[in-house]
């Protein structure tokens, strides 16, 4: 942070001297990593003073701020069969929109600029389709979109992209039943959410929501709805984490209801694990041979499966599928307090697998399988096996179980 004072200055200078900056533009104040989003209209005067700075009615020492970034702001909105794209002059020259009846088509060829989209209104026709090569930001403050060609959101960008639920909104995605696409909201990219609001998803090709790398929920996530979806729930690439939120599966989920796979590149941060440490899942798998949480290998099984490990929040899960799974991973399994409050509740109330690629191996509806090994330091885990020939939990390596409480039957190669 070199001469921060005289750059800050030149910064705040330069953002009051700014022409033609649009109404709905915002500046981002960074502190150790965190920023503070602020409309230009509430800084339009900035006074410094004894090495400080007063932003909207905040006092900051220059010396603590890292620095202050502009915000472009995009909005959609749809209205019935037709979409509006208002986008401001300082970004018509790498952002591009291409509307069609409901159907939006975005390009972004920006690649140092912060960019939000403000997504709103109804439309039962209506999709987004975005390319970009750049972090962004989707805000969806009240949009209600059923696409009758394509997924209903569908971010191809291979960077960090956030998801706000404006809070208090009601939003709902549907993709169309026949295409190419993956899910009705896909993110091909790193995908981060976080907001207070309410998202309800069905997925009537295949995934209800699905990303290439990563999906993370931020604490301050509100509630995620699965109304239903023609394969898995959530289908992600490379890990799962859930700080906070809640998530429903219906019993209209054909699959799994979180399915994590690692990608290809061993290298790859955090690759095939499933990590809870807050928030609540709640799921029925009524579908044979179905799972509510599962991670595994690559697709090509050249990268192994990552654990799976939860440290807070609240699971429930009603396996009532033949052959279904509560929890099931490849690797390890830990059960833990150090986030919180652990709560695991699974209910496998199916008999056997009766497909007919399971006559080989006509597999048992179970609680919880861990091909690794299971070790549980805290909280409290009840698992109940009232299905013909189901189990409670089976583990294929070593259970060790030094803290906590665990009501289940427990079938393990080694008990420690």
């Amino acid at each position: 942070m070199k001469h921060l004072t005289h750059i800050l200055a030149l910064t705040l200078l330069g953002i009051l001297t700014c022409t033609g900056i649009s109404a709905q533009q915002h500046m981002r104040i960074w502190k150790g990593g965190e920023s503070k989003r602020i409309a230009l209209e509430e800084a339009a005067t900035m006074p410094t003073a004894n090495g400080k700075v007063t932003i909207a009615g905040k006092a900051y020492a220059m010396t603590e701020i890292d620095s202050i970034t502009m915000v472009k702001t995009i909005s959609i909105c749809w209205n019935g069969s037709s979409a509006t794209v208002n986008i401001p002059k300082s970004a018509q020259k790498y952002v591009t929109a291409t509307v069609s009846g409901g159907d939006v088509s975005i390009t972004n060829t920006n690649t140092f600029d912060e960019m939000e989209f403000i997504l709103s209104g109804e439309s039962g026709n209506g999709s987004l389709l975005y390319k970009g090569g750049y972090k962004c930001k989707f805000i969806l403050n009240g949009v209600k979109l059923t696409s009758s060609s394509r997924g209903a959101l569908d971010i191809q960008c291979g960077k960090r992209v956030d998801l706000y639920l404006a809070d208090g909104t009601q939003n709902a995605l549907c993709d169309a039943p026949t295409g190419t696409h993956k899910a009705a909201l896909y993110c091909k990219g790193h995908l981060e959410v976080q907001g207070a609001g309410t998202l309800s998803v069905t997925g009537k090709l295949k995934h209800a929501i699905a990303t290439k790398e990563y999906l993370l929920l931020k604490k301050s996530t509100g509630t995620i709805n699965i109304a239903a979806a023609a394969s898995d729930a959530f289908h992600i690439g490379q890990y799962f984490q859930m700080n906070g939120g809640t998530i429903n599966i219906d019993t209209n989920t054909m699959a799994d209801g979180i399915q994590v796979d690692a990608t290809k590149d061993a290298a790859d941060e955090l690759n095939g694990q499933i990590i809870i440490k807050g928030g609540k899942i709640n799921a029925t798998i009524s579908h044979d041979d179905c799972k509510g949480l599962r991670n595994g290998p690559s697709e090509d099984n050249s990268v192994p499966c990552g654990d799976l490990t939860i440290t807070g929040g609240t699971i429930s899960i009603n396996a009532t599928g033949n052959g279904s799974r509560g929890i099931q991973t490849d690797a390890n399994m830990l059960i833990a307090n150090t986030s919180g409050e652990t709560n695991i509740t699974v209910n496998a109330t199916g008999g056997r697998c009766t497909f007919e690629e399971c006559k080989e191996d006509p597999h048992r509806c179970m609680g919880i399988k861990v091909d690794g090994n299971l070790t549980v330091t805290g909280g409290t885990t009840k698992v109940t096996n009232t299905g013909k020939k189901s189990r409670g939990i089976k583990v294929g390596g070593t259970y060790k179980k030094t803290g906590g409480e665990v009501d289940a039957t427990i079938v393990a190669t080694t008990m420690e």
